[in-house]
């Protein structure tokens, strides 16, 4: 994707001079001590970071800072690439596990599923409903907002509509998830035991990310054609 924003670019990165310059150099000194720093402290996130500095490095060195300027939102999206750190994956997790829980739990008791829940743990009648990590919806989430950065990018003109849509990625992420556990615990209650595990399990994830997807890709356009107006005007 970054590739293709670097390509979208050609006409334009084609008008501007390369010129060689020399603050180059301390971005490129910067991503190798960084790396270096990185593998010694064994601390991957580091060292992943510093592989977007040696790319900004080189650009700057070799075609100089408007080269730079052009290229700079592809180079900033590739940060969606890197996992975030395990304590800040940690840190996300568990209150995303307990407002999912919390959601989910409202939701089956307003379908009038008897259900109770004790932190992230959610009791039905066949079975108990553990809201792991893995079920904490970070992973979509992270996802999703890489995904509404590039919907921003190309259904909206103006930074404001581009900002909501990047935004939005966020409650949608917690609603669906908390969707997607509330449904699992509505066939296990009308299926059994069996059916909060396997296929279904694995099933219903994917279609909660793909009606977030369609979510997402309906803000855009109601954003877009509340804009075009304005633009017009």
């Amino acid at each position: 994707m970054a590739g293709y924003l670097v390509w979208e670019r050609r006409r334009e990165l084609r008008r501007i001079p390369a010129r060689v310059s020399r603050w180059g150099y301390p971005l490129l000194l910067a991503g190798i001590a960084l790396l270096v720093l990185g593998q010694a402290a064994t601390f991957g996130y580091a060292a992943r970071i510093s592989l977007l500095l040696v790319l900004a490095g080189l650009v700057l060195f070799l075609a100089g800072p408007r080269v730079l300027r052009a290229v700079a939102f592809p180079l900033a999206y590739l940060l969606f690439m890197i996992p975030p750190p395990a304590i800040v994956m940690n840190a996300i997790a568990f209150p995303l596990q307990l407002m999912a829980a919390r959601l989910a739990t409202g939701s089956l008791d307003l379908l009038g599923v008897p259900v109770l829940r004790e932190g992230n743990i959610i009791t039905l009648a066949p079975m108990r409903l553990e809201v792991t990590e893995a079920c904490s919806g970070i992973r979509s989430l992270i996802a999703l907002l890489a995904l509404a950065v590039i919907f921003a990018y190309f259904t909206q003109r103006t930074p404001l509509p581009r900002v909501l849509v990047a935004l939005s990625a966020i409650p949608i992420a917690l609603v669906t998830n908390a969707a997607r556990i509330a449904l699992t615990g509505m066939l296990v209650e009308g299926i059994g035991p069996a059916a909060g595990l396997g296929f279904y399990h694995v099933f219903s994830g994917l279609l909660v990310f793909a009606l977030a997807l369609v979510l997402l890709a309906v803000e855009s356009l109601a954003l877009s054609r509340l804009a075009a107006p304005a633009v017009r005007a």
